[in-house]
């Protein structure tokens, strides 16, 4: 038996691999190529019909049939090639979608099925070959190598791309977003996505071709063969939603769409732009050789479907390939709509024979164009099932009337223009199944009408300023020096003339450039917004002044109705910061000037008034050289030191010195001396963020929760920065410096004097705020032992070097009572 004969052309993009199939075809006497999109189809019957007689060959997608009645060429979407067909010549292009995990069935079916009598050629890329060679017949391979050379251009903005490009997007709105953007820098770009209709696309494409604009912005549909005049491919994005995940497009897939760089014998390159994630060098060298990972499984679904009952037909396409390079694919669209169907109660009653439900399988296959809801497409299906196996077994003209009527609009924007066109062509593909209509004739030819009406009206609005018209207002109106109508909303938007421009943030002007601008759209959009945002952010600083509503935050900056209006820098020293205001260059030199010696003066009277005994302290007149050096040290270190850092300035102060320091706000405590005034939370707060901001240090720390004593903390790690807070360390413990002494004058009062032990009493547990079993632990830490009597716990003092070191005397072994007497501290 002879097998039969399969030419396989492989390669990359520009290789001429579909005009190839398409010379071949044309050689034989009968043929039909199966193609990935509608547009590709549409565009080779367009060159086809002019090489050959226009009734010698067909067009067949879902939503457009031309089928001469003596026709010997067919150019179809792959899901439309008519499979009872004997021709000559059968190709499939873009073979390598076999492994697309939403559309890969349909090619693989194709793959595996579909045959001309004479020859069977399949065109794609070469990462399908290894697949292809498992096939058990007569293969000859024939590997195209591309035309051109394909470079890296690396990052590039939008503003210094080059003409005849192609910028790549992978969402309607990104599309729009940058298309606009290159209208307002560059003069216009042309448009191309898959969900276009020819007619749209087509008129798009002329704008580009015709050098009306010199870009274009696309989606991944340019990488379907789609052929244009470019000379560069640039990424927004190799990300994309592909119907279940947001994910990285493989280098394959990048390889494909930035082949469409350099056509013919003009050599391309690609690059990204925008905030696209380089490109590392090993995939561009892969990208640059178009070398890329083989595909090693197709996605499969059984074709042989049985239609005995529900059961055999869920059965049938649940079924499993039996060779290891076919995997089966996830439930598709089809398959969902027909469970939810054969679950629906008006139809579980149906009596199904073979020929109701081959139907509404049938049915179930009517594409959803729209992809909004599901409820909407199913109701669409169950409609037109309910039609067909109603008693005349067609759909009305009153039903394709009323859903047609509905659509024929030709107001709104892009988006509603688009969302139309995607439901005419659902009744488009309804009105062109076999016997699915009344009159169906009419209804194709009024379908095919109402698209191309849609679509001339989306190309009117997709050449506008679709996503923003605000440039072309403000080119217009400042060109004419007009006066422009300022809003300010409530929210804090501002529009002027209608468009929305941006918001007003406190004193400042954020302008809404999301899309991205030329410093030249800001200075129109000032210079628009200064009639009326000048004299508003004026009564804003006016009612700063009055009321006085302002507060200072962690983050250095100085708030206004939850907005900064200015933000600490560093000064002299931490009690006397500086600042930058954060406000609008529209607003006049005198008012910023007012606002400054406003803010100025209020940062160092809250600094003055919470930090006075601080202030006190630096300022003080006594000539005293011990009082003055440690009433500096005192100052230096933020109100807070340890004892045993000033034992010599100590050692030297008289009782009525230490009293000129107490009346000033220093306690003298027994580990520390401390402004005691500046423990409390506002005080902490305040000083620990003028700290921070002089020093530039520490900006991830905050103090601990106000209102604690005591902290188990392993975690902090800054004994520094906690002892500035106010908490002293004892390895994983911290205990407040003020606490500290209260609880030292709780052991006094607790202790005996004839055998230095201490009783625990449950006042030293409340004062710290913390279990027994840490307090002991602490009293451990601290040089005391802990035992037992009596059902009580008691603690004696066991001097070693540690405690020693922390003080400031010499310790033996007398009573404690009696050493923290003799100490005088004060």
């Amino acid at each position: 038996m002879t097998k039969n004969k399969i030419t396989a052309v492989l390669g990359p993009t520009n290789t001429g691999k579909t005009y190839l199939a398409i010379e071949t075809m044309l050689s034989f006497e009968s043929g039909m190529i199966g193609f990935p999109l509608r547009l590709l189809a549409r565009e080779v019957y367009d060159k086809v019909i002019k090489k050959i007689s226009l009734d010698k060959v067909a067009l067949i997608t879902g939503e457009e049939k031309i089928i001469p009645s003596n026709a010997k060429y067919f150019l179809c979407t792959v899901e439309s090639m008519p499979i009872d067909k004997h021709l000559e010549f059968v190709g499939v292009d873009e073979i390598q979608m076999c492994s697309d995990h939403e559309r890969g069935h349909i090619f693989t079916d194709r793959l595996l099925n579909m045959r001309g009598e004479k020859l069977t050629m399949l065109m794609g890329s070469s990462t399908i070959k290894n697949i292809i060679s498992k096939l058990d017949e007569d293969i000859e391979f024939i590997n195209r190598q591309r035309l051109s050379k394909l470079t890296y251009a690396g990052h590039k903005k939008v503003s210094r791309i080059d003409r005849k490009t192609a910028i790549i997007a992978f969402s309607a709105e990104e599309v729009y977003a940058i298309a606009e953007l290159i209208r307002r820098q560059k003069g216009g770009a042309a448009i191309v996505m898959g969900s276009l209709s020819p007619k749209t696309r087509n008129a798009q494409v002329e704008l580009y071709q015709s050098g009306d604009v010199d870009f274009l912005v696309a989606t991944d549909a340019i990488g379907m063969g789609i052929n244009m005049d470019l000379d560069f491919v640039y990424f927004s994005n190799v990300k994309k939603f592909d119907g279940k995940k947001l994910r990285r497009l493989n280098l394959s897939e990048i390889g494909q769409i930035a082949g469409r760089a350099g056509r013919y014998l003009n050599d391309g390159s690609f690059g990204i732009t925008g905030d696209c994630k380089e490109i590392s060098p090993e995939e561009v060298e892969l990208l640059e050789n178009h070398k890329f990972e083989e595909i090693r499984t197709l996605f499969w679904r059984n074709s042989n479907l049985n239609f005995n009952n529900p059961i055999s037909l869920i059965k049938s396409l649940e079924e499993k390939p039996q060779v290891e390079w076919l995997r089966k694919i996830h439930e598709c669209e089809d398959e969902k709509a027909l469970k939810y169907f054969l679950k629906d109660q008006k139809i579980l009653n149906k009596e199904f024979d073979k020929k109701t439900l081959m139907l509404l399988w049938e049915c179930c296959q009517i594409p959803d164009f729209v992809k909004k809801t599901y409820g909407n497409h199913f109701e669409v299906i169950g409609n037109v099932f309910k039609f067909l196996t109603s008693k005349k077994g067609l759909i009305s003209e009153d039903y394709m009337r009323l859903q047609l009527m509905k659509l024929d609009k030709l107001d709104g924007n892009v988006d509603s223009l688009s969302n139309r066109i995607a439901n005419v062509r659902t009744w488009s593909y309804v009105s062109n199944k076999n016997n699915w209509v009344e009159n169906q004739s009419y209804w194709i030819e009024k379908t095919k009408h109402l698209e191309d009406r849609l679509s001339d009206r989306l190309h009117e609005e997709l050449t506008k300023t679709f996503i923003d018209k605000r440039a072309s207002v403000l080119a217009r109106g400042l060109k004419q020096d007009m006066e422009f109508k300022t809003e300010i909303l409530q929210n804090n938007d501002v529009k002027i003339d209608d468009q929305f421009i941006g918001k007003i943030k406190g004193l400042k002007l954020e302008l809404d450039l999301k899309k991205g601008a030329l410093e030249t759209d800001i200075k129109s959009l000032k210079k628009a917004a200064r009639q009326t945002i000048g004299p508003e952010l004026e009564k804003r600083v006016q009612s700063i002044i009055d009321t006085g509503l302002i507060s200072l935050n962690e983050d250095f900056k100085i708030y206004w109705n939850d907005f900064p209006i200015a933000k600490l820098t560093t000064g002299n020293d931490y009690l006397n910061p500086n600042f930058d205001l954060i406000v609008d260059d529209i607003i006049e030199q005198n008012t910023k000037q007012k606002i400054n010696d406003y803010i100025n003066k209020w940062i160092h009277s809250k600094i003055n008034n919470v930090l006075k005994s601080l202030i006190d302290l630096k300022n003080i007149k006594e000539n005293n050289s011990s009082i003055k050096a440690l009433a500096y040290q005192l100052y230096e270190n933020n109100g807070v030191l340890k004892r045993d850092q000033v034992s010599e300035y100590l050692k030297n102060l008289e009782q009525n010195e230490r009293k000129i320091l107490r009346d000033l706000g220093v306690k003298f405590g027994r580990y520390h001396v401390f402004l005691y005034q500046l423990i409390k939370p506002e005080a902490v707060s305040l000083r620990t963020l003028l700290w921070k901001n002089f020093y530039q240090k520490f900006h991830s720390l905050k103090p601990p929760t106000f209102g604690l004593n005591f902290l188990d903390d392993k975690e902090i790690k800054n004994k520094n920065f906690m002892l500035l807070c106010g908490f002293e360390r004892f390895d994983n413990f911290f205990v407040r410096i003020d606490i500290l002494e209260r609880l030292f004058v709780l052991i006094i009062n607790s202790s005996s004097k004839e055998n230095s032990e201490i009783k625990l009493v449950p006042e030293m547990l409340n004062l710290l705020g913390c279990s027994k079993d840490n307090f002991k632990k602490l009293l451990q830490k601290m040089n005391y032992k802990i035992f037992e009597k009596e059902n009580e716990t008691f603690f004696k003092y066991s001097p070693n070097k540690k405690f020693k070191k922390i003080t400031t005397k010499k310790i033996s072994n007398e009573n404690p009572f009696k050493i923290l007497k003799n100490l005088n501290l004060n």
